[in-house]
């Protein structure tokens, strides 16, 4: 991409709506997560989603600073995503602890999949602040452990969490590909209307086949079937 493009103000106003979209994300998942707390079993399991939701907030300072680099309010730029975010959370709120954890692992991975896809239409500095923000292997790790040791002890919510995480797939799926579609900034960042390769029907298929791909080893790693 030129470098005439990357400093142009309709250019810098797209990237920081794409960061707006991720940072709303991480604001979301930080309060989540911090209300799951609440509900877990025993201390530890309090403990790691509280320290999962002060690693969220970080992840949003770190998004909402660049969007300041980029010349635009963090806050008007996340606003629009708001009723989208809270619909999604809506119809996907948990009913059991086991489900919350589903939700922290599987929900967000497909959030942050997404997220790395888009991260390839952004400036190089952009680029390199969304692949800061994601989450790391070691938190994925002890979510697994958790929804693990919570199915050994109630087997029978094996098939219940099964048809959750493909719930979860789907609305995740659909709100994405709205938010991309709802937003005139981001439409054109990923359809290449700054320059370079974007995003026409073929590519975007296959997008969302990688994130399904990723998906079903998510659940694998459960113990589930997609």
């Amino acid at each position: 991409m030129p470098d005439s493009v990357e400093t142009s103000p309709a250019y810098a106003a797209a990237v920081a709506d794409l960061l707006g979209m991720l940072a709303y994300a991480e604001l979301a998942a930080c309060a989540r997560l911090a209300a799951d707390s609440d509900l877990a079993p025993t201390v530890s399991a309090r403990v790691a989603l509280a320290r999962m939701a002060g690693a969220e907030l970080a992840h949003h300072d770190l998004l909402a600073a660049r969007i300041v680099e980029l010349g635009a309010d963090p806050e008007e730029v996340m606003a629009p995503y708001a009723e989208a975010f809270a619909a999604f959370h809506d119809r996907t709120r948990p009913s059991t602890w086991l489900e919350a954890v589903v939700k922290a692992y599987v929900g967000d991975g497909i959030a942050e999949d997404f997220g790395r896809e888009i991260a390839a239409f952004a400036d190089p500095r952009s680029r390199e602040v969304i692949e800061g923000s994601l989450s790391d292997e070691a938190r994925n790790a002890v979510l697994v452990e958790l929804a693990r040791a919570g199915m050994t002890a109630d087997p029978q919510a094996v098939g219940r969490l099964a048809l959750w995480g493909r719930r979860l797939h789907g609305e995740a799926i659909s709100s994405a590909q709205a938010a991309a579609a709802e937003r005139d900034g981001l439409t054109a960042l990923l359809t290449g209307q700054f320059g370079g390769d974007g995003l026409d029907l073929a590519r975007l298929g296959e997008l969302f086949a990688r994130l399904a791909t990723r998906h079903t080893d998510r659940m694998a790693a459960l113990g589930l079937d997609a």
